[in-house]
């Protein structure tokens, strides 16, 4: 009997534990899903590790995909928040609408549907801004970095302004393509999204202690 109850006991523990974890959850393309690494060698893998070390009340779902864009990100989020019910979502899109030349504004939409979404199923959101190469000309990279801007000023959510920071055009960062980082680059990526994502969990925590 008394073995019963400490097995029902356990049970009951682990139930609230699992309950009491947030999630964390990130919508992003190849540089978010580790192109040309290992996955565990990404910057989304190594921020597991930083929460598992800071708190055991986290788990990160990495939801990215090489490739993506805003609107493949704006399709599958309805189903990734019904599916994972995350506390806080990290969105890492459009850098692959600004290499492809897609509409700046169709970009604006999306990202902004997106956060919204987010907002009305009541979690938190991080954006991670991107920039393109000069080669795009300087009419639309302006343009593309400010559309980042706008989405985050309008929708009063967070922003990492330029998530390659320190990063971008530094050798031993970038692979050979020019487009994705190396393993060396991960843990600057990392410390870029949690520039961003800090203050949120401390606000957060401030708001709604244990």
């Amino acid at each position: 009997m008394r073995q019963w109850v400490v097995t029902i006991g356990l049970i009951v523990l682990c139930a609230v534990a699992q309950v009491q974890a947030a999630t964390v959850l990130v919508v992003g393309d190849s540089i978010s899903a580790a192109f040309g690494l290992e996955t565990q060698q990404g910057w989304v893998a190594l921020l597991q590790e930083q929460l598992t070390k800071k708190s055991t009340d986290f788990r990160v779902v990495n939801a990215s995909i090489s490739g993506d864009t805003t609107a493949g990100g704006l399709a599958r989020l309805p189903s990734l928040m019904a599916e994972q019910q995350p506390d806080y979502v990290i969105i890492e899109l459009g850098g692959n609408d600004g290499l492809r030349g897609l509409s700046l504004q169709s970009m604006h939409t999306n990202l902004s549907q997106m956060v919204q979404q987010v907002k009305q199923q009541g979690a938190v959101v991080l954006l991670l801004g991107m920039r393109l190469p000069g080669n795009y000309g300087r009419r639309y990279t302006e343009a593309f970095y400010n559309v980042y801007q706008q989405v985050a000023e309008q929708e009063q959510v967070a922003l990492v302004d330029f998530f390659l920071e320190g990063v971008g055009g530094i050798d031993g960062m970038m692979q050979a393509d020019g487009i994705h980082p190396t393993q060396a680059a991960q843990p600057q990526l990392l410390e870029n999204a949690w520039q961003g994502l800090e203050p949120l969990l401390l606000l957060d925590k401030a708001e709604h202690p244990q």
